[in-house]
């Protein structure tokens, strides 16, 4: 089977790299790539046979939404497109009526396994007709871990469900992230741990709280026993927030997420206007001592 590829980033290099390890023919496109095989996107669709198979992996929003209206003028009916990248849910459709306007047929994919997936696999959340999904079959088999299909590969249901699978998963790892960061923060704080690496790295066999997650904090702790090169910033790419929206909308308590979430808004404060406020609001009902802006550093 041979696929075209559109977007040769952290993710969609290595895929394509992984496809072609497993004897599939993927032929890559990245206008902002040395590696892309192909000059154009409309190269890139003259040289796959028909029906065509386009994957996309660009940014979710609006490089999604350009990538797809373009392909919607480029390839003919009968071929199909998926959408591999984060894309939220409801764009789904109407990427989906945008290439069925055209007769062509559409896949959306949540796809986990980061910079380490061309080595271990990635795990495949599916969107769409059963029959685009089965077409599409040797792709997912050769993109996902060895072993049975079902350990690492879902058809959620029809078009969008694979992505809201994926900002499912995605909003879960926030919260498993932030009780591993929240542990390493205590078992630092206190003095009678003398090698908190050493703690976290024994349990990362026979405990209940083992995983990858953890094996990966054991080995950026490896790196940088005390991650003095990276500062606590810490970005949200759009999933965790997504999946806290659709938790309001359904009526659903998704406390640990949404603390996960706002834990990383906090990150990006140098001082908290909140917590300004209360610190005022405390000094004020109770002449609670305060801590200027300029004894704090901050002015």
């Amino acid at each position: 089977m041979k696929l075209g590829l559109v977007g040769l980033g952290k993710m969609g290099l290595n895929m394509r790299e992984r496809l072609r390890d497993r004897g599939l023919e993927a032929i890559g496109y990245d206008p902002n790539s040395a590696d892309s095989d192909a000059d154009s996107l409309e190269a890139l669709v003259e040289s796959l046979p028909a029906p065509r198979a386009v994957w996309v992996m660009v940014p979710a929003g609006a490089p999604t939404r350009q990538v797809i209206g373009q392909l919607s003028r480029l390839l003919a009916p009968g071929d199909i497109v998926v959408d591999g990248g984060n894309s939220r849910f409801t764009d789904d459709r109407l990427n989906a009526e945008i290439l069925a306007e055209h007769g062509i047929r559409y896949l959306d994919c949540g796809v986990s396994g980061g910079v380490w997936g061309r080595e271990n696999g990635y795990a495949l959340m599916a969107g769409g007709d059963a029959a685009d999904v089965d077409r599409l079959m040797p792709v997912f088999d050769a993109l996902r871990p060895d072993g049975e299909r079902e350990d690492s590969f879902v058809h959620a249901g029809p078009v969008g469900a694979g992505h809201y699978a994926k900002m499912v998963h995605n909003g879960i790892e926030y919260g498993l992230m932030q009780a591993y960061a929240e542990g390493y923060e205590l078992l630092a704080a206190e003095e009678s741990i003398v090698d908190v690496p050493a703690v976290l790295r024994a349990w990362s066999k026979g405990t209940v709280v083992r995983s990858w997650l953890l094996d990966l904090l054991v080995q950026a702790l490896s790196d940088d026993p005390q991650l003095a090169a990276i500062s606590g910033y810490t970005e949200d790419s759009g999933e965790g927030r997504w999946t806290v929206e659709e938790a309001i909308a359904h009526a659903v308590p998704a406390p640990v997420i949404s603390a996960a979430l706002f834990a990383r808004f906090a990150s990006r404060q140098d001082d908290s206007p909140a917590m300004k406020a209360v610190s005022a609001l405390r000094n004020q009902f109770g002449g609670h001592a305060v801590r200027s802006a300029a004894s704090a550093g901050i002015a």
